[in-house]
């Protein structure tokens, strides 16, 4: 039983060690350094406190957390106004978001619409450097799907940024209706009740 977990186990990890017959040690394949692809999917906003409270627990026990609400704006937020929490938690806001205005203001003022994509694309554009990087241990992109639907975010883009990513924890995407393209991705899909 033992020899076929063991077998089982080497073929599967992306970690094998070889030990050669001169008892060096050479690696077969890199490791894979990815976390899991978690979705949390609800039928309303804002309905993903939970994820906050683990984000804020994660932090205090020592990993590095960036939450990125690309869709909520904070008073003064955006990339350089980012709120440090615990030591370790990173949080960002859009500097300008859609719910600072009245719909019927956005749907009036092509500018207004404008300067709000921008400042998510701004934020998006720091995120996709950030899934790249490494140096976050769990990355949330809060509503990252609402800004793939108002076509703000590029479908594939995120998709390309998600096979490429390079971070040792978990990313947690959440939103209201995700993309089956997704839903194939992710290694758990969440669905939140109310």
């Amino acid at each position: 039983m033992a020899v076929s977990l063991l077998n089982s186990y080497s073929t599967n990890n992306h970690q094998v060690v070889n030990i050669n017959k001169n008892n060096k040690e050479s690696k077969l394949r890199s490791p894979n350094q990815n976390g899991q692809i978690q979705i949390y999917q609800s039928s309303y906003r804002g309905s993903y406190s939970s994820i906050i409270r683990d984000s804020l627990r994660n932090a205090a026990l020592g990993r590095k957390v960036l939450l990125v609400q690309l869709m909520r704006g904070g008073v003064k937020q955006g990339i350089d106004n980012a709120q440090k929490l615990c030591g370790n938690l990173t949080w960002i806001r859009s500097s300008n978001s859609y719910d600072h205005y009245e719909p019927e203001e956005i749907t009036n003022n092509r500018n207004l619409s404008k300067s709000i994509n921008h400042s998510i694309n701004e934020l998006w554009g720091f995120c996709k450097k950030e899934l790249i990087s490494g140096e976050y241990d769990q990355i949330i992109l809060d509503e990252i799907f609402l800004a793939v639907e108002f076509n703000i975010i590029s479908k594939d883009d995120l998709i390309s940024t998600l096979e490429n990513r390079l971070i040792p924890g978990d990313v947690i995407l959440t939103g209201t209706s995700i993309p089956k393209n997704f839903l194939l991705m992710a290694d758990q899909i969440t669905e939140l009740r109310s």
